[in-house]
């Protein structure tokens, strides 16, 4: 039997400075292929290319990547300023729609990143543009030299809520994770719930509450390392087993509309 297939939210990139792309890192389908077990998807997210209603039907999750590219603030009624970055405009116009309509069905997604951002703000919330300009607040930016090694290294620590979504899973109540972020939650978007904090109090895992499916998201990167990492692996796993069972689902449901 084929395996469900997760979309992977790609993103927009010039390559070479010249050349339109839509880009995927390779880490993103490595989690998803090995450490899920699903088929790997790269989603061009574009409205001139896909539509929200074809990505339901076609894809049995999402992995909603993180990216350079920032969610513009109008999606949350507030104006650009140079401190936002870049945009993607197009990603915004699939992804955000995505996310509610997965989070009415119950189909899962998983969300990294920018896609942990993305959630906050297609249910409602807001953004801080950066997180080092706030008082009290840590760098959590990725460092600006080094081997991939050396920037995707564990920095600092997650403390999970006790007896939270994300202790059950994890079985501890601190985690250590890597950190390649300059935004983060402000204000809460309708029913999605913090459940892990940095030192310094940026929110770092979330899902939203009484949502039928999988919508764990993280503001790290898991997708590093993701078949040896104590805590990315059984985030990966579970991921897996929620796409599993809504093409089990979904294929149980079609058997009994044709019989």
């Amino acid at each position: 039997m084929a395996r469900p297939v997760v979309g992977i939210i790609g993103n927009s990139y010039l390559m070479n400075d010249q050349y339109p792309t839509h880009a995927g890192g390779t880490m993103n389908s490595e989690a998803v292929s090995n450490v899920s077990d699903c088929l790997p998807l790269l989603i061009p997210a574009d409205p001139r290319y896909v539509a929200v209603d074809e990505l339901l039907e076609v894809c049995d999750g999402f992995l909603l990547t993180g990216g350079r590219p920032n969610v513009h603030p109008e999606e949350y009624g507030e104006p650009a300023t140079e401190a936002h970055g870049e945009f993607d405009r197009a990603r915004d116009a699939i992804t955000l729609p995505l996310i509610r309509a997965c989070a009415e069905r119950g189909q899962p997604f998983f969300g990294i990143c920018r896609g942990f951002q993305e959630v906050n703000v297609a249910l409602g919330g807001t953004l801080y543009p950066e997180i080092r300009d706030l008082p009290g607040r840590q760098n959590h930016r990725m460092p600006p030299d080094g081997t991939l090694e050396e920037k995707f290294a564990l920095r600092h620590v997650v403390s999970l809520t006790e007896g939270g979504v994300f202790h059950r899973l994890l079985g501890a109540a601190e985690v250590m994770t890597n950190t390649l972020h300059g935004q983060g939650i402000k204000t809460l978007g309708e029913n999605v719930v913090i459940d892990g904090h940095a030192p310094d109090g940026t929110p770092e895992a979330i899902y939203v509450e009484d949502a039928p499916g999988f919508t764990l998201s993280v503001q790290w990167h898991p997708e590093w390392d993701a078949a040896n990492d104590p805590v990315s692996r059984p985030l990966f796993k579970e991921f897996g087993r929620a796409v599993y069972d809504w093409k089990n689902a979904k294929t149980v449901g079609a058997i009994r509309q044709s019989a």
